[in-house]
């Protein structure tokens, strides 16, 4: 009895770490699989945009076995869609979106996590009703609040709708709340008051929800294609994403040139992962984004 109830445990033991390895192993599965998934497609866009539009229009088979490699879709593109100046229109619109958003949302954040007044649970209630409205449902809305104020085809009417984000608010909201109340109470002992407790002492230790914020309220703004199109009508004024879908209407079966420009559009997205992405993921793990 003694040897058979030592050795159960062991198997027991045993099993659990058997169980362990084929979870990790069904986990690297998984991943590698999304990686491909997602790499594949990336990389035959690469290699599409690299051939001769001749060879693009006769089919996968013939873009993998070409041999001969061209960026004449990219100095296409550059000669004549004008990208220089999307670029410019979606760096504008994106940086000020962001700056204008971190500013009013963290504002918003701080007196609902750290004033007291009157009907505070209803407004956040309210902001929290804010995230499940669709963007779409405003449209009509926005566009005729703007075209009363004579700001349509401006930078401004693609910047003022985009800044207002109930996410972005929930977000700073979550964080501020998670701060040790023993240094707001010090602050207030040495005679700060709000505007001070905000600028001074709840920012600087909320960098990691800034950073998740302003990477994400610049994704969203750069990739939004929907209210740029309809607010302006100015090629001078098009940012990435709406002169890429004037060019890929005009370009018909030019597939190389179709996918140079949506790599030329991606691509700005790409470097701020490759640059910012330990701070994308800190401010996930820290931030009310985490399940």
């Amino acid at each position: 009895m003694t040897a058979l109830s030592a050795a159960a445990p062991g198997r027991r033991q045993a099993s659990a770490v058997s169980a362990t390895r084929m979870f990790d192993t069904l986990c690297l599965v998984v991943v590698v699989i999304f990686a491909v998934l997602w790499v594949l497609p990336t990389a035959f866009a690469v290699r599409t945009s690299l051939v001769e539009n001749t060879t693009a229009a006769q089919g996968a088979t013939a873009i993998a076995g070409s041999g001969d490699l061209t960026l004449h879709s990219y100095l296409a593109l550059f000669a004549q869609g004008d990208v220089q100046n999307w670029y410019l229109s979606s760096a504008i619109t994106s940086v000020l979106t962001v700056v204008l958003t971190l500013v009013t949302a963290s504002m918003a954040a701080f007196a609902l996590s750290r004033l007291r007044f009157r009907g505070k649970r209803a407004v956040f209630l309210v902001v929290l009703a804010g995230i499940v409205i669709p963007g779409q449902v405003l449209i009509v809305p926005w566009f005729r609040e703007l075209g009363a104020f004579g700001l349509l085809n401006t930078y401004w009417a693609v910047i003022l709708p985009q800044v207002p984000s109930a996410i972005a608010v929930f977000v700073f909201k979550q964080f501020f709340d998670g701060l040790p109340r023993e240094i707001e109470e010090a602050a207030l002992v040495e005679g700060a008051g709000p505007w001070t407790l905000y600028r001074r002492i709840v920012l600087p230790l909320s960098r990691p929800a800034v950073s998740a914020v302003a990477i994400f309220t610049f994704v969203w703004t750069w990739n939004n294609l929907l209210w740029p199109l309809i607010a302006v009508s100015n090629p001078a004024l098009m940012t990435v994403p709406v002169g890429l879908a004037t060019v890929q209407g005009s370009f018909g079966e030019r597939y190389a040139d179709v996918m140079a420009s949506s790599i030329l559009g991606a691509l700005p997205l790409v470097l701020l992962f490759l640059f910012f992405q330990r701070r994308i993921v800190e401010g996930v793990t820290s931030t009310g984004l985490k399940g």
